[in-house]
């Protein structure tokens, strides 16, 4: 007689490999995103992080020389760091000038757009027609508005007596460059609260028509109290994205663009980043720098978790 209870027949096999397709299938579906992130987003990472401990010249980088922690005292040194802490200035300007107006016009575009309007589905499609527009060519129009001695903007404002320098002077030159990511982001940001808006119950709309609020009244108490965490998250979002400013600086100061203009007076973190990287070739500064720039992004990301903790508390309670 044969024993056969040691050995599986084709019903216990199919069902062990069931189990083995149920258990392994999610990580096998999920395994290409992780093998992409190591290669892509965490060996650089690692390796910037590697790099910013280490001198390195971009045309003999396997002659690294340990440094530790010098390029990161080098960017907080009084004198040395001068022009890291220009570039920080610069950021966090050109951020307030852009993030600032883009979104109060964004939310303000979004709430005519809620309402009944002919051709609001046009509408809704045009106003992301700057943010379809690449960069370069958006940029290199508003290089032409702004131009001191032919563009429009100063032909207005020598009306008027005034005729800045849009590019030798720092505030008009930030304040150009901030016109150019406000007129991309605009509409971006209008539809993502307009979204937001549509979500908002139509009771509370009709409850405080009732108790006789009118539109502005509706628009402060009800429309923005309910998308705040939706506000909240494009400011977030704005402000990093305004932390990695790059291509419009770049384009704007055409010949001088990755030094910011003549005196650096709009180089971004960025640009500086990309100016001792490049044309310096000092490759482990400029990791100390992309480092840099995480830790603020780090930064920005837990204000943002606190205020929005804070903000969920009262209504959790």
């Amino acid at each position: 007689m044969t024993d056969t209870s040691a050995t599986p027949g084709p019903r216990g096999l199919r069902s062990r490999l069931h189990r083995f397709d149920v258990r392994a299938s999610p990580y096998v579906f999920v395994a290409p995103f992780f093998l992409c992130f190591a290669a892509f987003g965490l060996f650089p990472l690692v390796w910037t992080g590697w790099l910013s401990l280490h001198r390195v010249d971009l045309l003999d980088p396997d002659a690294m020389s340990w440094l530790g922690l010098d390029n990161y005292a080098r960017l907080l040194d009084a004198d040395r760091g001068e022009q890291f802490r220009n570039a920080l200035g610069n950021t966090v300007t050109i951020g307030v000038l852009s993030t600032v107006p883009q979104l109060l016009m964004a939310l303000g575009l979004a709430h005519l757009l809620n309402y009944r309007l002919r051709g609001r589905g046009f509408l809704r499609v045009a106003v992301l027609a700057p943010y379809a527009t690449s960069i370069a060519a958006a940029t290199l129009v508003f290089v032409q508005l702004f131009n001191p001695d032919y563009g429009l903007v100063n032909w207005f404002l020598s009306l008027v007596g005034v005729r800045p320098d849009w590019y030798a002077d720092t505030w008009p030159a930030q304040i150009a460059i901030s016109t150019v990511v406000t007129w991309r982001w605009t509409g971006y940001n209008a539809l993502i609260y307009l979204a937001a808006m549509q979500s908002v119950p139509k009771d509370l709309y009709e409850a405080a028509s009732l108790d006789g609020a009118s539109r502005w009244q509706q628009f402060t108490r009800v429309t923005v109290p309910s998308i705040r965490p939706t506000i909240l998250f494009t400011a977030v979002v704005s402000t990093i994205g305004a932390t990695q400013l790059f291509g419009e600086p770049l384009l704007f100061g055409g010949g001088v663009g990755v030094s910011g203009g003549s005196a650096h007076q709009y180089q971004t973190l960025a640009l500086y980043m990309y100016e001792l990287g490049w044309p310096s070739r000092q490759l482990g500064r400029a990791a100390a720098v992309a480092w840099s720039m995480l830790l603020i992004l780090l930064l920005i990301g837990a204000v943002q978790y606190l205020i929005a903790r804070r903000n969920r508390a009262p209504q959790e309670g």
